[in-house]
């Protein structure tokens, strides 16, 4: 073995992403309240990031003595000027206006008091502030609330703590998944099984009633106990018959086999019919009714309307929220004075280089999201005018070669983007996917395709629903060539149920 050093030249190709590529791209992918929050992030971290407030006039030429002029400035930045002629007083009143306003913020926020308000400072109001003060309060839990109603049940302190460990089992829909072999056990203080039973019978009268059920059959027949227990609610119903549903026929009952229900209890289809009414009345996950989770605000990223003199859909950004940035000029000026320290001069400039990189790169974000919602718009113009069983279909990467972008571009542009449409609000993905022809040689998605097995199942004979095989043969009618597994999988991604489920008797 030999160990020996060379120099050589070697002829190599490689893609290298800068970190402003890197960042632009990021942002490029950002949904609305993400790129919102990732602005609010920078502008904490950079000292040189400013927001503009609103459009102001320039001011007057002052010496170089003065402050910076409106050419020093940037666009949104206004000195502070105070009138010698007026003796301060003016400037006095509103810096006195201002401590009114924060102390009566401080007030009102620490102590709730509604005697003293805000309302006495009319200048610029804390944004953050504000919004704290607006946002909705959390919701109480399952847990919170049944422990709120286990304080006023009566029962012996064994039995309380027992209660209270079967309820921090209790999951969010409700259900107690949990053995009480399993919460004896793990419980910090000694339980008992006999406590444990007492405690669980007591915590399933609690409301929403059905908690602390163990499986569907028990929390159905729970929510029956209480309505018999109510006169006014119990009225009209067959509990008899409804628990015999319940304990015997739930599976029987989820195939829509009506017909052996009514023989194997002796009864008319009709009382059957009634009592499943009735049944489906009862909530399968009672916990849900209280607290839950609250679903996520959609913030359109672009508004598309009609504009009726042109008959063309336009696009109107919806970057309303977006704050809108600004390197400041006091910086920028602190960077060209040779008296400032060196050391500072090199912070600022790298901060001011970070900052133009951010502004470029949402102004990028905005000009690649229109473009990309400019193709999809006239390209699905049928789907606005008709409704969704036109959507064509539109790969990324035709959007890409028409743009002259990489098709990873596109992706990361519609990625986790809406848009607000005369038809409703849509991920903008939805009018990106593959698809399909049609005998007649036109193009359709497979959104589109869904839509018309949709319609298909939605006109059929409720008495004589159609089976796949038939939804097969009604969609070839209309030109679509699909595989039998191909509508069965469509109709579980529609949650349609099969043709015995969907018959009604």
């Amino acid at each position: 073995m030999q160990l020996t050093q060379s120099t050589m030249m070697r002829q190599d190709m490689r893609q290298l992403l800068t970190p402003r590529m890197i960042q632009s791209m990021e942002i490029l992918q950002l949904p609305l309240m993400a790129l919102e929050e990732r602005i609010e992030q920078e502008l904490q971290n950079n000292p040189v990031l400013e927001l503009k407030e609103g459009e102001t006039d320039p001011g007057p030429q002052i010496t170089e003595d003065a402050p910076p002029t409106a050419e020093d400035r940037a666009e949104g930045e206004q000195a502070l000027v105070v009138k010698e002629d007026s003796g301060g007083a003016e400037d006095f009143e509103r810096l006195s206006r201002i401590a009114d306003y924060l102390e009566n913020e401080e007030f009102h926020t620490n102590s709730g008091s509604e005697f003293r308000s805000s309302a006495s400072y009319d200048g610029e109001r804390d944004k953050k502030l504000d919004a704290m003060n607006n946002t909705a309060a959390r919701g109480i839990t399952l847990q919170e609330h049944l422990l709120g109603e286990w304080a006023f049940v009566e029962c012996s302190p064994r039995v309380r703590q027992a209660g209270r460990a079967i309820i921090a089992s209790i999951e969010d829909d409700g259900y107690l998944r949990t053995s009480l072999e399993t919460i004896q056990q793990e419980s910090k203080n000694p339980l008992s099984m006999d406590d444990l039973h007492k405690a669980l019978a007591l915590v399933q009268t609690l409301e929403p009633a059905g908690v602390g059920a163990r499986t569907p059959r028990e929390c159905l027949l729970l929510q029956l106990d209480a309505i018999e227990a109510d006169d006014e609610a119990a009225e009209g119903h067959d509990f008899d018959l409804e628990r015999k549903l319940i304990n015997d026929h739930l599976k029987d009952l989820e195939m829509n086999r009506y017909p052996l229900i009514c023989k194997k209890l002796g009864r008319d289809i009709e009382d059957i019919k009634a009592a499943v009414r009735r049944l489906s009345r009862l909530h399968p996950h009672p916990g849900k009714l209280i607290g839950g989770e609250d679903s996520p605000a959609i913030h359109p990223d672009a508004v598309i309307y009609l504009d009726e003199q042109t008959d063309k859909y336009e696009i109107e950004m919806a970057n309303d929220s977006v704050p809108s940035l600004f390197i400041s000029g006091m910086y920028r000026k602190m960077i060209k004075d040779r008296s400032v320290d060196k050391k500072t001069r090199e912070f600022l400039t790298n901060n001011v280089r970070n900052a133009r990189w951010l502004i470029e790169s949402i102004e990028q974000r905005k000009s690649t999201i229109m473009r990309v919602i400019r193709v999809a718009v006239d390209a699905q113009r049928e789907f606005f005018d008709k409704g969704p069983e036109f959507l064509k279909p539109l790969p990324m990467i035709q959007v890409a070669d028409q743009l002259g972008i990489h098709v990873a571009t596109v992706s990361r542009a519609v990625s986790e983007k809406w848009i607000q449409t005369p038809r409703g609000v849509f991920p903008l993905r939805k009018f990106f996917s593959g698809g399909t022809t049609n005998d007649e040689g036109e193009d359709m998605s497979w959104d589109a395709v869904k839509e018309k097995l949709r319609v298909v199942i939605d006109h059929e004979d409720r008495k004589n629903p159609l089976n796949d095989d038939e939804i097969v043969a009604k969609m070839k009618e209309q030109g679509i060539d699909l595989a039998r597994r191909t509508v069965a999988k469509y109709r579980k991604i529609l949650n349609i149920p099969t043709a015995r489920q969907r018959r009604e008797f």
